[in-house]
């Protein structure tokens, strides 16, 4: 990260303020190149190769280029879709998918009921039909919930470094897994991109001295959303620490349908910059943020039960509204005493 600071403004691998109407010099930007080779090389050198691992970074290496395309080109939603849908698809020809859930008092549901087998270039494909339905969402969603997530400096880069220490701790859980060893692949992803996550945090964090561009934020949450599924699911998990990003992004899709505006389009209204206008400055607003995604994340270990995350969910979803009205109404009444 350092030397992407010193070498990206050389190269002319800079952001364009006037664009968004700041009034402020350019600083380095596309921060993902960097985030993907170090990612990379990390992974050459620490991680065995399988056919997993492989879908793992065939994928990821699609999602960064789009990135790197759309923050260099502005890419149509609808491409930018297209591309995750296959990258998504990637993983389950690769044979990384959810082939059931533990949903609470209901029990194991399971996804192998329709299965469809074939082969490529004489390469064996087994792919379960609702597993590759729900691996595909679940996928998409944590994409694009990572990416709508990236609106203040330090806020994605916080919430990857978070997420993916949590996998890790989960990979290595003796209470989880009977065997931890088997999850070597999974734990060392998992550290490696969490480490990736902090290295940019530190010169994320604002002032900003780079800036990840989508070629990094949707890099994180592919792989965040990947090792959730990769050799063991960890979705009800990943799903209660992303669980803030995730519920941001839904009420903010539905928020734009319900007032006739395209979903894609960006605002100024997330949860993030809704801290901002109640007063609390950029660095109080990620810290704030990043302390709330730690407790659950920190809860998400302490609790292993299906039954207790489902409770510890239905806490989060109860303080989202809670912190949601207070944010968007507290400027309103603020607004109104100010003018009396």
């Amino acid at each position: 990260m350092f030397l992407a600071t010193k070498i990206f403004p050389k190269i002319g691998l800079l952001d364009r303020p006037e664009k968004y109407g700041l009034k402020r010099a350019p600083i380095p930007y596309y921060g993902g190149i960097a985030v993907y080779l170090a990612f990379l090389i990390s992974l050459v050198v620490f991680v065995p190769f399988d056919t997993r691992v492989f879908g793992l970074l065939f994928g990821g290496t699609l999602i960064f280029l789009l990135g790197f395309f759309d923050d260099k080109f502005s890419l149509s939603p609808f491409l930018r879709l297209f591309v995750q849908f296959l990258a998504a698809v990637a993983l389950v020809i690769f044979g990384i998918g959810v082939l059931s859930i533990k949903l609470p008092f209901l029990g194991n549901i399971d996804f192998t009921s329709i299965k469809i087998v074939t082969s490529l270039f004489n390469f064996k494909i087994i792919i379960y039909l609702f597993g590759a339905i729900f691996t595909v969402f679940w996928v998409l969603t944590i994409i694009n919930a990572m990416n709508f997530v990236d609106g203040i400096s330090g806020l994605n880069s916080g919430v990857s470094a978070i997420s993916a220490f949590i996998i890790f701790i989960l990979s290595i859980h003796p209470g989880i897994h009977e065997n931890p060893a088997g999850q070597f692949s999974v734990a060392t992803i998992a550290l490696i991109l969490s480490a990736c996550a902090l290295a940019f945090f530190i010169f994320d964090f604002y002032p900003p001295k780079i800036l990840m561009g989508d070629s990094g934020s949707t890099f994180f949450g592919f792989m965040i959303a990947t090792l959730a599924i990769f050799s063991g699911g960890k979705v009800a998990t990943a799903f209660l620490v992303l669980g803030l990003p995730i519920l941001d992004m839904v009420w903010v899709v539905f928020r734009r349908i319900l007032s006739g505006q395209s979903f894609w389009r960006g605002d100024l209204k997330h949860l993030h910059h809704r801290l901002l206008v109640a007063g609390l400055t950029e660095r109080v607003a990620v810290l704030s943020y990043l302390l709330i995604v730690a407790v659950f994340g920190v809860m998400a270990v302490a609790f292993v039960s299906t039954n207790q995350k489902f409770f510890i969910i239905i806490g989060l979803f109860i303080l989202m509204l809670l912190l949601g009205s207070a944010l968007i109404f507290l400027p309103k009444i603020k607004e109104k005493r100010r003018l009396k």
